[in-house]
């Protein structure tokens, strides 16, 4: 597997030293890098409209003409899951990240053990990406990327997995749960329930409510549990 990173950022030398320690930091992973660097928005959407293929993009948001915001929106309108890193020299932008699901702002001047973290992190999840759960469905086979899949419920003798579009079949949850076993992420909630902590908003003593605005109900002695999964797993 070649992960490929790009750095867009009207500064050069922000740019060779971003590119440095992401080259570092794959040496010191035994990681086959691909990194690629732009010096304006709109030289990177040039490329984009031609190439999507990428694993990391890491914007400066401070950018003449489009600014990274800006541009983190547009890779959104047709790209849900490339994990997007903000690169800033201030926190006002913070609560726009949310918009675009960013993983993670660093500040000016970038940390080289905060950007060491935040990269190990966007690999992870890009190998998570690429593990698939296989479905049996009466007439054909689908796999769907863990990335995403939301939560999974039982009902009688039925699964059904709450993905970009719901899959239901007939099969035990125990079944889904050996097959997500590999990716800590998935969390069963008492006897009727997997969910990506990942996706979850709000834990609350009845309740979990998801970023999708799914509530989905919580067992009785659950609640500490629970948060203690979220705390040690993300």
């Amino acid at each position: 597997m070649t992960y490929k990173i790009i750095i867009t950022d009207d500064s050069a030398a922000d740019t060779a030293f971003l590119r440095g320690l992401a080259e570092e930091w794959a040496a010191e992973r035994r990681i086959t890098a691909e990194i690629a660097a732009y010096s304006s928005s709109e030289a990177f959407l040039f490329r984009w409209e031609e190439d999507q293929a990428c694993d990391l993009l890491l914007f400066d948001i401070e950018m003449p003409g489009i600014d990274g915001v800006t541009l983190a929106k547009k890779i959104r309108q047709t790209n849900k899951n490339v994990n997007i890193v903000f690169i800033t020299g201030y926190s006002d932008y913070i609560a726009e990240g949310y918009e675009v699901s960013a993983l993670h702002y660093l500040m000016k001047p970038v940390d080289r053990e905060k950007l060491f973290r935040t990269l190990d992190r966007a690999y992870e999840r890009s190998v998570r990406d690429m593990q698939y759960l296989t479905l049996k469905m009466p007439d054909t086979v689908v796999r769907v990327p863990f990335g995403e899949i939301r939560w999974l419920e039982v009902r009688q003798n039925y699964v059904t997995v709450h993905a970009d579009r719901d899959y239901t079949l007939k099969a035990p949850l125990w079944d889904f749960e050996n097959q997500l076993s590999s990716d800590s992420s998935f969390y069963r909630v008492g006897r009727s329930y997997i969910v990506n902590l990942r996706c979850i908003k709000q834990v609350m003593k009845k309740e979990i409510l998801l970023m999708d605005s799914t509530v989905i109900p919580l067992p009785r002695g659950m609640y500490e549990p629970l948060n203690r999964e979220i705390i040690k797993r993300l």
